[in-house]
Protein backbone atom coordinates (compact mmCIF):
# COMPACT_ATOMS: atom_id res chain seq x y z
CA UNK A 1 0.00 0.00 0.00
CA UNK A 2 1.03 3.57 -0.66
CA UNK A 3 -0.29 5.92 2.01
CA UNK A 4 -0.48 9.71 1.90
CA UNK A 5 -1.10 11.15 5.35
CA UNK A 6 -3.21 14.30 5.32
CA UNK A 7 -2.89 17.16 7.83
CA UNK A 8 -5.98 15.82 9.63
CA UNK A 9 -4.22 12.50 10.19
CA UNK A 10 -6.52 10.67 7.77
CA UNK A 11 -4.69 8.64 5.14
CA UNK A 12 -5.32 8.19 1.46
CA UNK A 13 -4.39 4.68 0.37
CA UNK A 14 -3.35 3.34 -3.00
CA UNK A 15 -3.39 -0.44 -3.47
CA UNK A 16 -0.33 -2.26 -4.79
CA UNK A 17 1.45 0.77 -6.31
CA UNK A 18 4.15 0.31 -8.91
CA UNK A 19 6.35 2.30 -11.21
CA UNK A 20 5.23 1.84 -14.83
CA UNK A 21 5.77 3.25 -18.28
CA UNK A 22 2.87 5.35 -19.56
CA UNK A 23 1.47 5.40 -23.11
CA UNK A 24 3.89 8.22 -24.00
CA UNK A 25 6.94 6.23 -22.92
CA UNK A 26 7.52 8.19 -19.70
CA UNK A 27 7.55 6.96 -16.12
CA UNK A 28 4.33 6.93 -14.16
CA UNK A 29 2.82 5.40 -11.06
CA UNK A 30 0.02 2.86 -11.25
CA UNK A 31 -2.11 1.31 -8.51
CA UNK A 32 -5.17 -0.89 -8.29
CA UNK A 33 -8.60 0.66 -7.96
CA UNK A 34 -12.04 0.93 -9.50
CA UNK A 35 -11.79 2.19 -13.08
CA UNK A 36 -14.32 4.13 -15.20
CA UNK A 37 -16.07 0.85 -16.10
CA UNK A 38 -16.57 0.09 -12.38
CA UNK A 39 -14.06 -2.78 -12.60
CA UNK A 40 -11.05 -3.47 -10.40
CA UNK A 41 -8.05 -2.64 -12.58
CA UNK A 42 -4.63 -1.03 -12.70
CA UNK A 43 -5.03 2.75 -12.79
CA UNK A 44 -2.24 4.90 -14.17
CA UNK A 45 -1.58 8.19 -12.40
CA UNK A 46 0.93 11.02 -12.20
CA UNK A 47 2.04 13.80 -9.83
CA UNK A 48 -0.66 16.41 -10.53
CA UNK A 49 -3.39 13.79 -10.09
CA UNK A 50 -2.03 12.91 -6.64
CA UNK A 51 -1.99 16.64 -5.80
CA UNK A 52 -5.63 16.90 -6.91
CA UNK A 53 -6.53 13.91 -4.69
CA UNK A 54 -4.78 15.53 -1.72
CA UNK A 55 -6.45 18.93 -2.24
CA UNK A 56 -9.91 17.37 -2.54
CA UNK A 57 -9.33 15.18 0.51
CA UNK A 58 -8.12 18.11 2.65
CA UNK A 59 -11.16 20.12 1.50
CA UNK A 60 -13.42 17.25 2.54
CA UNK A 61 -11.76 17.10 5.96
CA UNK A 62 -12.23 20.86 6.45
CA UNK A 63 -15.92 20.57 5.52
CA UNK A 64 -16.35 17.68 7.99
CA UNK A 65 -14.68 19.79 10.69
CA UNK A 66 -17.13 22.64 9.91
CA UNK A 67 -20.02 20.20 10.14
CA UNK A 68 -18.89 19.17 13.61
CA UNK A 69 -18.72 22.84 14.71
CA UNK A 70 -22.34 23.10 13.59
CA UNK A 71 -23.51 19.90 15.26
CA UNK A 72 -26.29 21.86 16.98
CA UNK A 73 -27.75 22.73 13.54
CA UNK A 74 -29.90 20.47 11.39
CA UNK A 75 -27.66 19.87 8.39
CA UNK A 76 -29.86 18.41 5.67
CA UNK A 77 -27.19 18.11 2.99
CA UNK A 78 -23.96 19.30 1.51
CA UNK A 79 -22.85 20.01 -2.04
CA UNK A 80 -19.09 20.19 -2.54
CA UNK A 81 -18.11 23.06 -0.21
CA UNK A 82 -21.63 24.10 0.80
CA UNK A 83 -23.76 23.08 3.74
CA UNK A 84 -27.54 23.14 3.57
CA UNK A 85 -28.95 23.86 7.01
CA UNK A 86 -32.58 23.86 8.05
CA UNK A 87 -33.03 26.20 11.00
CA UNK A 88 -35.30 28.61 12.76
CA UNK A 89 -35.87 31.99 11.12
CA UNK A 90 -34.12 33.77 14.02
CA UNK A 91 -30.84 31.83 13.59
CA UNK A 92 -27.91 34.23 13.29
CA UNK A 93 -26.34 33.71 9.84
CA UNK A 94 -23.14 35.49 10.91
CA UNK A 95 -22.71 33.06 13.81
CA UNK A 96 -23.14 30.09 11.46
CA UNK A 97 -20.57 31.56 9.04
CA UNK A 98 -18.15 32.25 11.91
CA UNK A 99 -18.33 28.62 13.05
CA UNK A 100 -17.89 27.32 9.50
CA UNK A 101 -14.86 29.54 9.01
CA UNK A 102 -12.98 28.24 12.07
CA UNK A 103 -9.57 26.81 11.29
CA UNK A 104 -9.08 23.20 12.40
CA UNK A 105 -6.32 22.71 14.98
CA UNK A 106 -4.60 20.22 12.65
CA UNK A 107 -3.91 22.87 9.99
CA UNK A 108 -2.80 26.01 11.88
CA UNK A 109 -2.36 29.19 9.91
CA UNK A 110 -4.89 28.33 7.21
CA UNK A 111 -7.09 31.37 6.62
CA UNK A 112 -10.71 30.31 6.22
CA UNK A 113 -13.85 32.31 5.68
CA UNK A 114 -17.43 31.26 5.07
CA UNK A 115 -20.22 33.14 3.37
CA UNK A 116 -23.87 32.25 3.53
CA UNK A 117 -27.34 33.30 2.62
CA UNK A 118 -30.87 32.61 3.77
CA UNK A 119 -33.75 31.41 1.62
CA UNK A 120 -37.00 29.49 1.94
CA UNK A 121 -35.94 26.76 -0.49
CA UNK A 122 -32.53 25.48 -1.56
CA UNK A 123 -31.00 27.28 -4.52
CA UNK A 124 -27.57 28.03 -5.93
CA UNK A 125 -26.59 31.67 -5.47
Amino acid sequence: MLFITLPSGRRLSYVNPRKTTNKFGGESVAYYGIDAKKKWDLIESYGPKFVENIVQAVSRDILCYAMRTLSHCFIVGHVHDELIIECRADTDLDAVCERMGRTPEWIPGLALRADGFECEHYKKE
